[in-house]
């Protein structure tokens, strides 16, 4: 159960007994804008309302981890989006028309939050829809996991319905497992789509790199292994209608459908996949594709929502990249190490066995109980940083095996806008030797808290729209500066080789903007990518083995973190400096967070809105 702490602001009361002595003292004409202001309100939400289920018939997966599809909208719970060419044509249709609506929209008399949610709406459609223009890939809504590949290895519905159903789709009712059947007869039909779109791609030349595909024809042989015999997709259907005690052979209605139909579809998609590899090349970029260079203009304004080019933000990461070493260079003295570059010390670092975990299954355990007792201390912290607070619904879980050979080390995310399904860590485990006990508590507060599963819960009280919508340059931003809040309040200041892990993770986002720009505009291999991480950063080899994978098959998307821990740390520095002895740690945090998921730009303008506030006492 989620409790929120809310307060009203001083400039918040003062409006509101203002408006009221308006209305007492004065005529019909301010009676009447003021009724007119309230009715353009309600007009505007019910539009962004309308927007919102707009979007969510197109994708109702979502509306599913939202806890949304029920009363007249329960219909959703048995649907899968349309994935194929005609269902993305009819998808961007919607956003075009939806668009339209919203800038035609007069908004001078909104409230500041309404209205920023129209600017949210815009940025987001607006680049969405340029996606849509281009010639292939796969475009998130207002999400994070642009790609030019529909189906990769991090990418694609054989991935992510599994993990979908088991961890999203409830199971309580026999209408939540009548629909969760339905999906599973959708489930040929979203295969097929994807595999129409990646067959066309083909035929304009797009053929992703040889190593990628190489990882996902074994994962897909490896789901399809799985489906043969039911897999997960059954046995989590199953195992829930028993704890639920539903009447009804489920496992008769699913085995067959999971068996037969979604098997042989997974099966299409692995023959195109292998004779995709039969012409693959090992070039690693998007320079290497058709439209190449069009995409990664895209790939990087989607993921940064800002207008810098591939070589500016190159360079911004090699300048942060020199200033963090400049900050981790006398830690490493003092603790003895003082030979070779700052990569190389932290390599050496790295092989201190005083900082790894046990191999296997021992391992594992300590892992999970080290990021619990990291949560419980953070989670302790929380009112020394916010004024308001919230209380998520989290859990730690790992990742699928199936899926971590080819994911990052971990990721996280906010539970549903209802409570139902919690916030989650999800960590990967396929080895104890990625993880070091100077860098997972870091990577725990990003992920949870004051981090993604953190920042969500805010998200997840704005209007449907904004919990639907989110921009990568805020969250991995948010996720970046989540890390500085826990430095900030004392996480390692007992703990010193803890700070070098914390500062090596920024640089690690500070590499990224280089890796990434490297790859995909500067004709970098693989191989160099891997070794600037390694040699520069002293990032473990396994690690950022399957980051630089992940770059390739998601062009731009690596390049959010840091731009957007850039940019709320200049915003913070502004708020400093307008407000002097009036700023509040508390409250600036409140106001980032407090005005949602947002473009670079419109987050700017709510800090903006914090400054007004705070001068005005």
């Amino acid at each position: 159960m989620t409790h929120i702490t809310t307060e009203i602001t001083r400039r918040q009361a003062l409006a509101g007994l203002g408006a009221g002595a308006s209305l007492l003292a004065l005529g019909g004409c301010e009676r009447v804008l003021s009724q007119s202001a309230s009715t353009q309100s309600g007009e505007g939400a019910a539009l962004l309302e309308d927007v919102a289920w707009n979007l969510l018939r197109h994708e109702p997966e979502r509306a599913t981890s939202l806890g949304v599809d029920t009363g007249a909208h329960a219909a959703l719970r048995a649907e899968l989006e349309d994935q194929s060419p005609a269902g993305q044509k009819a998808y961007a249709e919607t956003l075009r028309t939806d668009l339209a609506r919203v800038r035609a929209f007069d908004t001078a008399s909104l409230d500041a939050d309404t209205r920023t949610s129209f600017e949210v709406v815009e940025s987001a459609y607006s680049t969405a829809l340029d996606g849509f223009a281009l010639p292939y890939g796969d475009v998130a809504v207002g999400s994070w996991r642009n790609s030019p590949y529909v189906v990769i290895q991090n990418v694609g519905t054989y991935l992510d319905m599994p993990r979908f159903l088991d961890t999203s789709h409830p199971v309580k009712t026999a209408a939540d497992a009548e629909a969760y059947v339905a999906r599973l007869e959708a489930l040929p039909a979203a295969l097929d789509g994807e595999l129409a779109r990646i067959k066309a791609a083909r035929d304009m030349g797009l053929v992703p790199p040889d190593f990628l595909l190489d990882a996902a024809i074994s994962q897909m042989e490896q789901s399809i292994a799985e489906t043969s015999g039911g897999g997960t997709m059954v046995d989590s259907l199953v195992t829930r209608a028993k704890e639920a005690s539903l009447a009804g052979d489920w496992d008769a209605q699913a085995r067959p459908l999971v068996t037969g139909p979604v098997t042989e579809a997974l099966k299409r998609q692995l023959e195109e996949l292998k004779a995709e590899r039969a012409v693959a090349k090992s070039d690693a970029g998007m320079w290497a594709r058709p439209q190449g260079e069009e995409w990664y203009a895209w790939g990087l304004k989607a993921a940064t929502t800002t207008t810098l080019s591939p070589d500016e933000i190159h360079q911004i990461g090699l300048d942060e990249l020199d200033e963090l070493h400049g900050r981790m260079d006398p830690i490493l003295k003092e603790i003895g190490y003082t030979s070779g570059s700052v990569g190389e010390r932290m390599r050496a670092l790295a092989k201190d066995p005083r900082y790894k975990f046990a191999e296997g299954d021992p391992g594992r355990k300590q892992i999970m109980d080290f990021i619990h007792e990291r949560i419980e201390w953070i989670t302790a912290q929380m009112p020394r940083a916010f004024n308001t607070l919230v209380d998520p619904n989290l859990e730690v879980r790992r990742l699928p095996p199936a899926e971590e050979p080819g994911a990052p080390g971990a990721y996280g995310g906010a539970g549903s806008k209802d409570g139902t399904i919690p916030g989650r860590m999800w960590i990967n485990l396929r080895s104890t030797d990625m993880h070091r006990k100077y860098d997972l508590a870091d990577l725990t507060y990003h992920e949870t808290i004051p981090g993604h599963v953190w920042e969500g819960e805010y998200s997840n009280r704005l209007p449907l729209i904004r919990s639907i919508l989110s921009f990568s340059a805020f969250s991995e931003g948010w996720g970046l500066y989540a890390e500085q809040i826990a430095d900030e309040l004392g996480a390692y200041d007992d703990f010193k080789v803890g700070r070098l892990g914390y500062l090596q993770s920024l640089a690690f986002r500070a590499c990224r903007l280089v890796v990434d720009t490297g790859l995909h505009h500067k004709r970098w291999t693989r191989e160099q990518g891997r070794q600037f991480f390694v040699e520069r950063n002293g990032s473990h080899p396994d690690e950022v083995a399957s980051e630089v994978d992940r770059y390739c098959s998601w062009p731009g998307q690596a390049c959010g973190y840091k731009i957007g821990h850039s940019e709320i740390v200049r915003q913070r520095t502004r708020a400093q400096e307008a407000l002097g002895d009036a700023y509040d740690f508390k409250a600036f945090n409140d106001a980032v967070v407090l005005g949602g998921n947002a473009p670079l730009d419109v987050m700017a303008k709510n800090v903006g809105r914090y400054i007004e506030r705070a001068k005005a006492g």
